[in-house]
């Protein structure tokens, strides 16, 4: 589950704004750079998002991360997955708080 949470979290980052250096993004979520990498690789294996180097840009270490279609319906799957499992938590909290 925790995966399916860091996935989302990177999903909607790179959605928000495609933008993000690697650390950048890394410091934005909140994860070391190790474990960015392992989610970014993971998204694309999975054809989640396109990696794409920044063509005319004289830093050839800086990349552009995209989201393919099949990573926005990831994105969307994921989004009402923590809903359901919010919306679970909050009536369990709501039938505790009556007791």
């Amino acid at each position: 589950m925790q995966n399916d949470q860091d996935h989302f979290n990177v999903l909607r980052k790179i959605d928000n704004s495609n933008k993000f250096t690697q650390r950048l993004l890394a410091t934005k979520l909140g994860f070391s750079l190790g474990k960015l990498n392992y989610c970014l690789k993971y998204l694309k294996q999975h054809g989640l998002i396109k990696i794409s180097r920044f063509g005319k840009s004289k830093n050839k270490l800086k990349y552009m991360y995209i989201l393919t279609p099949r990573g926005l319906k990831a994105r969307t799957r994921l989004t009402i997955n923590y809903m359901k499992l919010k919306m679970k938590e909050y009536d369990q909290l709501k039938k505790e708080l009556k007791k």
